[in-house]
């Protein structure tokens, strides 16, 4: 709570300021009603000021909360003001006698703001030397951030009252050297901080799980004060911009402080600078450190070189391993170490030749393990399609070749890897399935067994000889080459139906026969039925009906 009430007192200070001048000056505003102007937008003008001093009349007898709110309110009331005021000017429907001394009226305000910020500034340096500087100093640029806000907003009137036709030239000529002046001040107060930032960040980086209350404090303090004179240059070189300024060395410093190329950063005169101080630094290495710098990459390409040779023969050494093993090794697990063996032999040979570059592997090492553990958090999805690789691997539920029906899709395993499966369907589309769609549902693996049984059911109608039919599916079963012979082929009476007596007909075949089993009997029988004069009954029913009798 006392957080939130110093937050909205920070944001009311102007609106005290406010409080201060109509205090001093209670004079109203000339209101003169014109055609320029209607009585409700002049009504409105004299309501909002009647408001505030209302409002700030009351102040002085609030305390706590409640003065919080009064502030609160005044600071509606004085930006509805202004805004009016801009409403007005925007439109050119304005009463020169009504709006210029409302402008005159808030440059005055402005002024009187930004001496109320000097004095609270000015009181926040007297307290400076004692062991809580790092929160004044953060204090002091929240009010210089205040400061900066208020200059803007007398920019703005400076500029309206340019456009009702006042001569602000010297006045503007005051606030350039003001904002010059400022400028260069938070130029040097930016780098200061940053600096500061950075050493605290390596204190307590060194610190480690020691790492003290006091020193994270002065980090975060230290962040928010840079964060606050970062921001008050930018507005200050916003200002300078406008007021027709060079501010291309400004602009530098704020975009080596925070990268911020939102703001017209990369000029021409910008960009020249950066580059000339990369360029000059880039010179001074070379000269200094050129023939070692050269020795050494020398060094890191010649090992990378060695390495990927090596590499490439250990691959080829570990396929030919795996591929004639008796181990039986999947097509996936054999891609899986030829893969693996020749990235571990590179990756060795990267981290010889990084090391030779005066890279201390220990850090980069726990860098590469912090980055693992964020890397994994960002990709679940893509680690659960490995983990599910992995198991497909381990526990080889199908290979490359074999034909398979998972994840809803059935089709031919053209290419595995430990993400996804590439299955090719019988009617050739392509399909790439997620590891762990198929390895969290059921895998059939129709050509994992030698032998595949064809079941078909074939009807004869009622009135047909049952033995006939019986001899008739035998012949034609046992006389197609490739149905198997053992199993025997099974022949038997099923149902009774409706309509029809069923016969199931099951025999055995190769998986890739299969389809040409089913369609070669099914065509066969109904050409022989026909031969044989049996019938092949359609669904049909009997109806009955009787007549009563009267």
């Amino acid at each position: 709570m006392r957080r939130s009430l110093i937050l909205l007192l920070a944001l009311s200070f102007p609106l005290l300021i406010n409080a201060k001048v109509f205090a001093a000056d209670p004079a109203p505003v000339t209101t003169t009603q014109t055609t320029s102007v209607s009585n409700e937008t002049e009504a409105e003008l004299t309501t909002l000021q009647t408001a505030i001093k209302e409002d700030i009349a009351r102040l002085a007898h609030y305390q706590g909360e409640l003065r919080t709110i009064a502030e609160y309110r005044i600071q509606n009331k004085s930006l509805q003001l202004r805004n009016k005021i801009k409403t007005l000017l925007d439109n050119d429907s304005y009463d020169k006698a009504l709006i210029l001394p409302l402008v005159q009226e808030q440059l005055l305000f402005n002024q009187k703001i930004n001496d109320y910020f000097n004095d609270i500034v000015s009181k926040l340096s007297k307290k400076l030397g004692t062991p809580d500087d790092e929160a004044t100093l953060l204090e002091i640029s929240k009010r210089e951030l205040d400061k900066d806000n208020n200059y803007k907003q007398r920019l703005e009137t400076l500029d309206w009252l340019s456009q009702l036709g006042q001569d602000v030239t010297a006045e503007k000529t005051q606030l350039t050297q003001i904002l010059l002046s400022r400028a260069d001040n938070f130029d040097s107060f930016v780098t200061y901080t940053q600096q500061q930032l950075q050493n605290a960040v390596n204190d307590a980086t060194n610190a480690g799980k020691d790492v003290t209350s006091a020193q994270t404090s002065r980090v975060l303090q230290l962040k928010d004060r840079l964060a606050q004179n970062s921001l008050s240059l930018s507005i200050d070189i916003e200002l300078l911009d406008a007021l027709g300024q060079n501010t291309a060395l400004l602009k530098k410093t704020l975009f080596s402080i925070s990268g911020d190329i939102t703001q017209d950063v990369l000029s021409i005169d910008v960009a020249s600078s950066l580059i000339e101080q990369w360029l000059n630094t880039a010179k001074d290495q070379a000269i200094n450190h050129g023939p070692t710098l050269v020795f050494k990459l020398f060094i890191f390409c010649l090992l990378l070189f060695v390495a990927n040779l090596v590499g490439k023969l250990v691959k080829k050494i570990v396929s030919n391993t795996v591929s004639n093993s008796k181990l039986n090794f999947s097509k996936l697990l054999q891609d899986f170490f030829t893969s693996l063996s020749g990235k571990a032999v590179f990756t060795i040979g990267l981290l010889i030749a990084l090391s030779q570059l005066g890279i201390e592997l220990g850090p980069l090492l726990a860098g590469f393990g912090i980055a693992g553990v964020i890397i994994g958090f960002a990709l679940q999805d893509t680690l659960s399609n490995f983990a599910s690789g992995m198991m497909i691997l381990i526990y080889r539920p199908y290979d490359v070749g074999d034909l398979i029906n998972a994840a809803g899709v059935s089709g031919r395993v053209s290419h595995m890897s430990l993400v996804s499966t590439t299955i090719k369907t019988l009617d050739n589309q392509r399909l790439i399935i997620p590891n762990n769609k198929i390895w969290g549902d059921t895998i059939n693996n129709i050509t994992a067994e030698h032998q595949r049984r064809v079941d078909m059911t074939f009807s004869i109608g009622y009135g047909d000889n049952i033995e006939q039919a019986e001899a008739v599916l035998t012949s034609i079963v046992e006389a197609h080459p490739k149905v198997q012979k053992v199993p025997a082929p099974l022949i038997k009476l099923h149902v009774l139906g409706d309509s029809s007596v069923d016969f199931i007909v099951r025999p055995w075949a190769k998986p890739e026969d299969y389809w040409d089993v089913y369609w070669d009997i099914t065509r066969e029988v109904k050409m022989r039925f026909d031969a044989e004069g049996i019938s092949i009954p359609f669904p049909q029913r009997d109806v009955h009906i009787y007549q009563a009798s009267k």
